[in-house]
């Protein structure tokens, strides 16, 4: 699977809130590295690492924040990793520029790192 395609599986599953879906892109021993995670965690300092670790932050997102949308702009790969820009919609809240790199190894996600504008 290309590290396009796995950009656009992702979306699609945390559009869908398919939260097994979306786990299923990512190694187990994968980080992933959040600004707003960081801000509604702090003791994790933005940053998380394995699977049950990110399903339990996703889990709360989507609780939360029923109406979370990402609306692809941009992909930008080479064949270890892709930088996804999205925006950020939720309803009562301005839509927000977000980018997000993707590493990719033996077609799994291994880190993701989250920017916001």
């Amino acid at each position: 699977m290309s590290v396009e395609h796995i950009a656009v599986e992702w979306m699609d599953a945390f559009n869908a809130k398919d939260l097994e879906r979306l786990l299923s892109l990512y190694h187990d021993k994968a980080k992933h590295y959040s600004p707003k995670l960081k801000i509604r965690q702090p003791e994790t300092n933005g940053l998380v690492t394995g699977k049950e670790a990110m399903r339990g932050w996703w889990r709360d997102a989507f609780d939360r924040l029923p109406t979370l949308f990402y609306k692809i702009t941009s992909l930008t790969a080479d064949e270890r990793q892709v930088f996804m820009e999205y925006v950020r919609e939720l309803e009562g809240e301005d839509d927000l520029l977000v980018a997000e790199v993707l590493e990719v190894e033996n077609g799994k996600i291994i880190a993701s790192r989250v920017y916001h504008g």
